[in-house]
């Protein structure tokens, strides 16, 4: 079953540039990607710096309008139901976003767990779950602003779990941590994972994406270059690990 497809998808960004005579330039960030994603994989969305993976992630998530093209989430018609998809998915972006830094673990999970419009019967039961899955039961009470990186991260996934999403988008989510901390958080993706949770990730780090990743789509200048199980995709190209097909796709170019 496909929870996600996208069609054709084209973003363009207009802007002005020059002092006096400006001038309006058009930059397409997506060239008419398409790709879908099925209920309960992990899909990589993977591609140097500027390549189109935010962009892609942010109407994704009913944050950007596509220029042209079609998105449905579940179901529904990006453009026209995004009351009907909020609901049901939540995002986490790399880094230190998102949380109140001078609130707890528990007041942090609450506080969304509101925006949520989540009754407290039921914040009750959750939160502590949300705690114990990622294992911050014992800073519950902690101010956030005494967490290390790989911490607050961790407290991003509850967070982003906190409406139980049925697909979570990851943006970069190891980005800045320390190895053990990133292997902990892989722990906790296969987990959810296990659980039929379906996830969208985008990633630098081509063995996590090796790792986790069912399937992979590598973009690079707004247009995919190549989609794929994972391993076939590796296999097909004569390659031995997902950094090396990268490599040649990204690097060298690609005519696969």
């Amino acid at each position: 079953m496909k929870v996600i497809e996208v069609i054709d998808l084209k973003r363009v960004y207009n802007s002005k540039i020059g002092i006096f005579n400006k001038k309006s330039v058009a930059t397409e960030a997506l060239k008419g990607i398409s790709f879908s994603v099925e209920k309960g994989e992990v899909f990589g969305l993977l591609g140097p710096n500027g390549a189109g993976k935010t962009t892609t992630i942010k109407i994704l998530t009913t944050m950007l309008l596509p220029t042209s093209g079609k998105v449905t989430i579940l179901g529904n018609d990006i453009s026209k139901a995004t009351n009907k998809i909020r609901p049901r998915i939540n995002f986490i972006f790399g880094g230190e976003r998102s949380l109140y830094w001078r609130l707890s673990a528990y007041e942090n999970l609450r506080y969304f767990s509101d925006l949520y419009k989540i009754d407290i019967k039921t914040q009750r039961k959750v939160i502590p779950e949300l705690l114990e899955l990622v294992g911050l039961s014992e800073k519950a009470h902690h101010k956030v602003e005494t967490f290390s990186k790989g911490m607050k991260q961790r407290l991003q996934i509850a967070r982003g779990l906190i409406n139980k999403p049925e697909i979570l988008f990851l943006d970069e989510p190891t980005i800045g941590l320390d190895p053990t901390s990133a292997i902990e958080l892989r722990k906790i993706i296969k987990n959810l994972v296990s659980k039929g949770t379906t996830i969208l990730i985008t990633t630098h780090y081509m063995q996590e994406a090796e790792e986790l990743c069912d399937r992979v789509s590598i973009i690079s200048d707004g247009q995919i270059l190549a989609i794929g199980e994972t391993s076939n995709l590796i296999k097909e190209n004569g390659k031995k690990t997902l950094e090396d097909l990268y490599l040649k796709v990204v690097g060298d170019g690609y005519e696969g």
